[in-house]
């Protein structure tokens, strides 16, 4: 049945008075002054079980919702709103003649102001609470009010987050206890944005918990954090938010110093930390474009540092430094002749905080924790008129997984350094190669069209990097060299033995695996197989 809104019925009051409040919430931070504050502006207040009572220990007056009702709370509180005289007073249209004869035979009071927000559903779920406990905090009184309230916006307000108790406060003092209809407006669309994104959070762990990975419908949810003075370039405009899944990174990072991060920071961050994390020993990554330009794992942080600056010193400037190990004073001091863009930590000690404080435009993240790269979770990317939605690469071959496809196997030396290399190549833009050595890089190619290019480009940074350091040949020799995908022809095996590599990683399956192994073994190459690939797009 479609509403019919009488074409001579007056507008809604602007502002319009607030007389009657239905509180009900699940967080009661700023509850007792909020609810005093509309008691002195002559507001009654309705409310329901553990508000009414925080609100009575206050010495607020209060009525039950029960009492209103005429009707008492069952099955548990299951049932306390979902009445007539509750949902009457929200969604009557004041200016209707047809609602308000209703109003008048049903004796039904308008409710003007509902303030609710809803059981910490995605909390339970967080703390791991069994499925009939999770089940129990799914609201369905609350959504009911704040969707009605939302709808009837041109004459009842609501309130779904309690930051918005302030504001509320301040534009009823000034409007003799009224609020404007643009507010009204402005909290029905954060109104239907909560409860969405609720819905959203129950149905995604439906799915989760009925092993559903690609469920028919899919909903996304998330929280403003920032907004962000622009995006990839100037005329794009962005922001920032929190899925709520407090996966370790730059969403649940503190930012103890420097500028607020822009949207190619954050997509840098994220890259960065999210590859440090790979690493069991104290390990740096430095950043550039969402692509590592040195990775270096050590017995310390700062060796780590050095060994990956080494691996290119002019990318490294303006990048992003990422530690998987609490930040010391001598390593800050080292990174403090650097110009770069970010710092991101699990934390940092006093001595080093107080270092990189004189770089103040530096921002540093400290994130308490790091990111588990085993961890499931899906990832989500746009495209014209859909979404793509895929689990996350958690692929981490182990010796075991390594199969030796060449007549010579790899030393111990070598094995370290090709699992390493493999790790840094699943974090590098395909088609990727990546050289290292002890633990380090010595040179990454990345996001060529052609593999070959990609072991080109990096030797070739491999000879600019020894340069720079005063070092009489080329990083890559001696080192071994991965590649994120199979070589499709022997031209980019070829060219990393050409720089010195004596052995290779990749997940081998192409149909010319042969001819590669053939050209690895007439250079006494050892290589193994993964049988996982690396593509990063």
């Amino acid at each position: 049945m479609t509403a019919h809104i009488p074409s001579d019925a007056p507008p809604p009051a602007d502002p319009l008075p607030v007389t009657r409040a239905l509180i009900s919430v699940s967080d009661k931070t700023g509850l007792v002054a909020f609810a005093r504050f509309l008691v002195g502006q002559g507001v009654e207040v309705l409310s329901t079980g553990g508000s009414a009572e925080r609100l009575r220990e206050a010495g607020i007056a209060v009525t039950e919702v029960s009492a209103h009702t005429g009707f008492p709370e069952i099955m548990d509180g299951r049932v306390k709103t979902l009445h007539p005289r509750i949902h009457g007073g929200i969604l009557a249209r004041r200016t209707d003649p047809g609602h308000a004869a209703a109003m008048t035979t049903h004796d039904i009071p308008p409710i003007d102001l509902v303030v609710v927000n809803l059981y910490p559903f995605a909390a339970t779920v967080a703390r791991g609470a069994d499925f009939a406990t999770c089940v129990e905090n799914i609201d369905i009184g609350g959504p009911a009010l704040i969707r009605a309230a939302a709808k009837n916006h041109d004459f009842v307000a609501v309130v779904t987050d309690t930051a918005d108790y302030e504001p509320l406060m301040v534009e009823m003092a000034a409007n003799r206890g009224g609020l404007t209809l643009a507010t009204r407006r402005r909290l029905a669309g954060l109104a239907y944005a909560r409860t969405g994104a609720y819905d959203a959070a129950i149905a995604a762990w439906f799915a989760q918990q009925q092993g559903e990975t690609f469920p028919p419908q899919v909903m996304l949810g998330g929280t403003l954090r920032q907004t962000l003075r622009y995006g990839e370039n100037p005329h794009q405009v962005a922001a920032f938010y929190s899925d709520g899944s407090n996966r370790p990174g730059v969403a649940t990072a503190l930012q103890i110093q420097g500028k607020e991060l822009s949207y190619n920071n954050l997509n840098d961050t994220d890259a960065a930390f999210e590859l440090v994390a790979e690493f069991e020993q104290p390990a740096v990554a430095i950043i550039k474009h969402a692509n590592p330009c040195g990775v270096a794992q050590a017995g310390s942080v700062l060796e780590a540092y050095r060994l990956a600056l080494r691996c290119d010193p002019v990318s490294a400037f303006g990048g992003i430094i990422a530690v998987n190990r609490p930040l010391d004073a001598v390593t800050a001091e080292e990174i403090a002749r650097l110009f770069a863009e970010v710092v991101i930590a699990p934390d940092a000690d006093a001595e080093a905080r107080a270092v990189l404080a004189g770089k103040k435009n530096l921002r540093v993240l400290l994130t308490r924790t790091l990111p588990d790269p085993a961890a499931g979770g899906m990832t989500f990317r746009s495209l014209a008129g859909g979404l793509l939605l895929q689990t996350r690469d958690n692929g981490r071959p182990t010796l075991a997984d390594l199969k030796v496809v060449t007549r010579r196997a790899p030393t111990e030396t070598e094995l370290a350094d090709l699992l390493f290399a493999f790790r840094v190549c699943k974090h590098v833009k395909s088609n990727a190669i990546v050289y290292a050595r002890d633990g380090a890089t010595m040179g990454i190619g990345a996001g060529q069209m052609s593999r070959v290019d990609s072991a080109r480009i990096a030797a070739h940074k491999s000879g600019e990097a020894a340069s720079a350091a005063g070092l009489p040949e080329p990083l890559t020799r001696g080192s071994v060299v991965a590649s994120d995908a199979f070589f499709p022809f022997a031209d980019g095996l070829i060219t990393a033995a050409e720089a010195g590599v004596t052995a290779v990683i990749q997940p081998g399956g192409s149909i010319r695996d042969a001819e590669v192994i053939e050209a690895a073994d007439a250079r006494n190459l050892a290589m193994v197989f993964t049988g996982i690939r690396h593509f990063r797009h």
